[in-house]
C-alpha cells in the first residue's frame, strides 16, 4: 500500500512525540531530501441544513464571512447534485453520486440511516477512511434521517473518536432536541435551543481534538435553518407539517423590514417550469406574508450559527492551530421559498434549491476570493484527501476542488454537474400543504434527471423528467429559469439550433446519469474516447451531428419512488468512433 508522507507522519505522531516524528521522517527520506516535513492538516467542517445561498443568507452572517470569507476562498458555483438532506449527505461523505449509493431519500426503505447501514457505508466512508489514515475524527449534529433513539445502537456509527449525534424524532424540534452521545443512551434538551446545544458540544470535541497529538477533523452539523418539526405531531395520524424556524430569544426581533428578494421568478403572474410545478396556483396575499414571516425566521435563527462560527474560530486561533486548520463551511441542500410559486422547500432542479454556500479557509488558500470553477458536493471528500496528502480512491465520482494548497493543483475539472432526485416533492410551512380536490395532501413524484453546465460562452440547465417532460434553460438570458427552451422553434444557442445543442446535453446526461468514478469527471471520454471532445463547444462540432441524432435518449419508463434502473431507459452511450467500427456500425 502507498503512504503519503502526511499519513507517515500522522503514524509516526501517533506512537511518539512530533519531534521525534519530523526526524524518523527525515531520515526516511535520506539525508539530501529537500522535503521539509510537515504535520498534516486539521480539518472544522461545518455544514447547516437547507441554507439557501440565492435568497442572500450568508449576506446576514457577518461573523462567517469576516472568518471565512474575508479570510478565505469563496466558491461561487458550487452545487450539490441531489437537493434532499440524506442522500446529499450521504453523497457527500462518501464522494459518489446518489445512484451509485442508492441512498436516495430520507426514510426506508429508499433512504435515511437503515439504508446507509445496508450499503455498507457505515464501515466505507470518510470520517473511517480519515481514522485510517491516522486522523482523530469527532462529530456533533446530525447526521442522517431516520437516526432515531430506537436505531441509534443498531448499528452505532463508526469512524468517530467522539460524536454526539442530533436523533429523530427530535432532530428538527429546536427547542426539545435529543443528542446520543458515543455509546451512551439519548439525553433530552428539552427546552434547551438545539444551536446553544451544539455550540457546547462542538466547543466541548474541538478542545478534546486540540488536546491530541494526531490532526484531527471535527464536524458540526446544526439543523439551522431547516424547519422546526414538533416531536409529538409525528405520533399522530396527520401529516407532519414543518414550520418556520426558532431563533434564539435573542434574536427574535431581529430583521423585521426584511422580505423575500422580489425576483421576477417569485409568486410570478405565469406558471413556469413543468410537470406539478406548472400547476401550481399563484399565492396569495395572506401567504406571501407568511412566507416573508418564513424567511426571517430562518435569518434569525442563521444568527445562532453565525455566533457558532466565531466561538469556534476564536478558540481555535487562540490555540495557535489555525494556520495548519482548513475551515470549510458549506450546506446540505439549498431552498426556496415563493420562487417558481412554490412553498417553502427544496428538492427541485432550479438554482435556488441546488447552489449553496461553499467557503474555505486554511494554509495556502487566498484570502477574500471568489472562485467561479464548478464544484460539487461529490468533489469535497477527494478535497479533503488531497488537502490531507491522502491517495485519491478510484470510486470517487468527484475530483479535488481547484486549491493552490492541494497536493496536485493540476487535475481535470468539469464544467457540468449531474442533478438527480428521486419521489416526492417535499412541501413545507403552514400554508405549504396544498390539497387535492379531497383534502388530502398535495404530493407529486418528483422524479428527474439533470444536467447543470456552465463553460465560457454558455451557461444552461436540461433536465428530462420521469413523466418524460423536458426542461431547457439558457440562464444567460433567463437567469431566473422561466423561459423553458425546450420546444421553441427558432431560438439558437452559441449558434446553433436547439435540436443540436438537445442532442448533445441529451447524450451528455445518458453518460452522467449512471456514470461511475473517473466517467463521472469526464464523461466526454465516454462519448469520444479519442479525447477530441472535452466540453460542450467542442461536442457541437458538424462533423457530429449524426452521431448525436442517432444516440440514444434518456428516458423514463414510469415514475417510482426510488432508484430502479429498469425502469430509467436507455443505460450506456454508444461511442463516437472516426474509423471502421464507427457508431453507424451499431444503427
Amino acid at each position: 500500500m502507498k503512504l503519503s508522507l502526511g499519513v507517515i507522519y500522522s503514524l509516526l505522531v501517533a506512537a511518539n512525540a512530533s519531534s521525534f516524528a519530523s526526524d524518523t521522517l527525515q531520515q526516511i527520506l535520506g539525508p539530501s531530501s529537500s522535503v521539509t516535513p510537515k504535520a498534516p492538516p486539521n480539518f472544522i467542517f461545518i455544514i447547516t441544513d437547507d441554507q439557501d445561498l440565492r435568497l442572500d443568507s450568508m449576506d446576514y452572517m457577518p461573523l462567517t464571512l469576516k472568518h471565512l470569507k474575508q479570510k478565505g476562498t469563496f466558491f461561487s458555483n458550487h452545487f450539490v447534485t441531489t437537493a434532499l438532506c440524506c442522500p446529499s449527505r450521504v453523497s457527500l461523505w462518501t464522494g459518489r453520486q446518489a445512484h451509485n449509493t442508492n441512498v436516495t431519500d430520507v426514510s426506508p426503505p429508499y433512504g435515511g440511516y437503515p439504508k446507509f447501514v445496508d450499503r455498507g457505508f457505515n464501515e466505507n466512508f470518510l470520517p473511517v477512511w480519515l481514522q485510517s489514515a491516522g486522523y482523530d475524527t469527532y462529530y456533533t449534529g446530525k447526521l442522517f434521517n431516520a437516526h432515531t433513539v430506537d436505531n441509534y445502537h443498531s448499528p452505532y456509527v463508526n469512524g468517530f473518536n467522539g460524536s454526539d449525534f442530533l436523533l429523530d424524532p427530535f432532530t428538527y424540534s429546536y427547542l426539545n432536541s435529543t443528542y446520543q452521545r458515543n455509546q451512551e443512551e439519548p439525553v433530552s434538551y428539552e427546552g434547551r435551543h438545539s444551536v446553544e446545544v451544539i455550540t457546547e458540544k462542538a466547543l466541548g470535541f474541538l478542545e478534546d481534538a486540540l488536546g491530541g497529538v494526531r490532526p484531527f477533523f471535527l464536524t458540526v452539523a446544526p439543523v439551522a435553518p431547516h424547519s422546526n418539526v414538533d416531536a409529538s405531531a409525528i405520533e399522530g395520524e396527520a401529516p407532519t407539517v414543518m414550520t418556520e424556524p426558532i431563533p434564539l430569544e435573542r434574536h427574535k426581533e431581529l430583521f423585521k423590514d426584511v422580505h423575500i428578494p422580489r425576483t421576477e421568478h417569485f409568486n410570478p403572474d405565469q406558471p413556469s417550469g413543468v410537470n406539478w410545478i406548472r400547476n401550481l396556483p399563484q399565492q396569495d396575499e395572506a401567504t406571501v406574508e407568511y412566507h416573508d414571516h418564513f424567511h426571517r425566521q430562518r435569518l434569525r435563527t442563521l444568527q445562532g450559527v453565525d455566533e457558532l462560527v466565531d466561538s469556534l474560530v476564536t478558540r481555535l486561533e487562540a490555540s495557535g492551530q489555525a494556520d495548519n486548520t482548513f475551515i470549510i463551511y458549506t450546506s446540505d441542500n439549498g431552498y426556496h421559498i415563493g420562487q417558481h410559486r412554490l412553498p417553502p422547500g427544496k428538492t427541485c432542479g432550479f438554482e435556488e434549491d441546488i447552489r449553496v454556500p461553499l467557503l474555505i479557509r486554511g494554509p495556502g488558500v487566498p484570502p477574500d476570493v471568489t472562485e467561479e470553477a464548478v464544484t460539487t458536493h461529490i468533489d469535497l471528500a477527494p478535497s479533503i484527501f488531497d488537502l490531507a496528502g491522502i491517495p485519491l480512491r478510484d470510486d470517487f465520482d468527484g475530483t479535488p476542488i481547484p486549491l493552490p494548497s492541494a497536493a496536485d493543483s493540476v487535475r481535470p475539472r468539469h464544467e457540468h454537474v449531474t442533478v438527480e432526485y428521486w419521489g416526492l416533492g417535499y412541501l413545507e410551512g403552514k400554508r405549504g400543504r396544498l390539497s387535492n380536490p379531497d383534502n388530502t395532501p398535495f404530493t407529486q413524484n418528483n422524479t428527474y434527471k439533470s444536467v447543470r453546465i456552465i463553460g465560457e460562452t454558455y451557461n444552461l440547465y436540461y433536465s428530462v423528467w420521469c413523466t418524460n417532460e423536458h426542461e431547457l434553460y439558457d440562464l444567460t438570458t433567463d437567469p431566473y429559469q422561466l423561459n423553458n427552451l425546450y420546444t421553441s422553434a427558432e431560438v439558437q444557442i452559441l449558434g446553433h439550433s436547439l435540436s443540436q445543442v438537445i442532442a448533445r446535453l441529451d447524450a451528455l446526461l445518458l453518460v452522467l446519469k449512471s456514470c461511475k468514478g473517473s466517467t463521472c469527471i469526464k464523461p466526454w471520454d465516454v462519448l469520444h474516447a479519442d479525447g477530441d471532445v472535452q466540453n460542450l463547444q467542442d461536442a457541437l462540432g458538424k462533423q457530429y451531428d449524426r452521431f448525436y441524432a442517432s444516440q440514444a435518449r434518456v428516458s423514463y419508463d414510469r415514475c417510482e419512488r426510488g432508484y430502479i434502473p429498469e425502469l430509467e431507459g436507455p443505460q450506456e452511450a454508444l461511442p463516437y468512433s472516426r474509423y471502421g467500427l464507427s457508431w453507424d456500425a451499431w444503427t
